[in-house]
């Protein structure tokens, strides 16, 4: 069997070009997010359309990233941390793509929204913004250092973003209530908050892999009392 020989240096270089890719892939869904709030904040309408029209190259490493790993798996059959490295970039690639649709999404709403007045000065939004960026750059940094505790910064910076998109559909709330012609454009930035928080939530998700390779512990759900003995 194929998977009965295990070439270390060849798999380590196959591993390391993979993680190179899905670093790429990184990079390009923080950008495709932070130019989405950019969009918003300076209503352009040109910018919105062309992060809304898609995002193929994402979407294109995906496939290739999985298709990667996958390989590398069957010829190779892994163990132990090699095993969890494939599993979490398997992972990983998933919530990075699903952050460039979440940018797409951003720009779907933003373009909507900005054929209204503005609600309000645009203020905690892009502060959501930052802030899940920067958990998903710090994520992405630590899977690169193996470092647990940076990961752990990530996990713990979340709540920070809930109480941020709580806080934007209090505030909204006041305004729908104050003048019916406030409530589409209102609900659209309720949309895009959501949308900032799922990002926040897929690099936790990414914080929560880099914990499972380095010390083989899955800590999802560890709030949870249903998973308690």
């Amino acid at each position: 069997m194929a998977g009965m020989t295990f070439d270390t240096r060849h798999f380590g270089e196959e591993l390391d070009s993979l993680k190179r890719r899905m670093l790429e892939m990184g990079t390009l869904a923080e950008d495709k997010v932070r130019l989405a709030m950019r969009a918003l904040v300076q209503r352009d309408q040109k910018l919105i359309a062309e992060i809304a029209a898609g995002d193929a190259a994402i979407n294109q490493l995906h496939l290739e990233i999985d298709d990667r790993c996958f390989k590398l798996l069957a010829l190779y059959q892994p163990m132990a941390v090699d095993l969890r490295v494939l599993v979490a970039i398997v992972k990983i690639n998933g919530d990075l793509e699903r952050i460039g649709d979440l940018a797409v999404n951003i720009a779907e709403a933003s373009a909507r929204y900005i054929t209204h007045p503005p609600v309000k000065p645009l203020i905690d939004l892009p502060r959501m913004g930052d802030i899940a960026l920067r958990m998903l750059k710090r994520a992405l940094d630590a899977f690169v250092s193996g470092d647990v505790s940076e990961a752990q910064a990530v996990l713990a910076e979340d709540d920070t973003l809930d109480g941020l998109k709580s806080q934007i559909f209090r505030e909204l709330l006041t305004y729908m209530l104050g003048d019916p012609q406030k409530i589409e454009p209102s609900i659209d930035l309720i949309l895009i908050s959501r949308h900032l928080e799922r990002v926040g939530d897929h690099a936790t998700n990414v914080a929560e892999d880099v914990i499972f390779i380095v010390e083989a512990r899955d800590v999802r759900h560890q709030g949870d009392p249903t998973t308690r003995l």
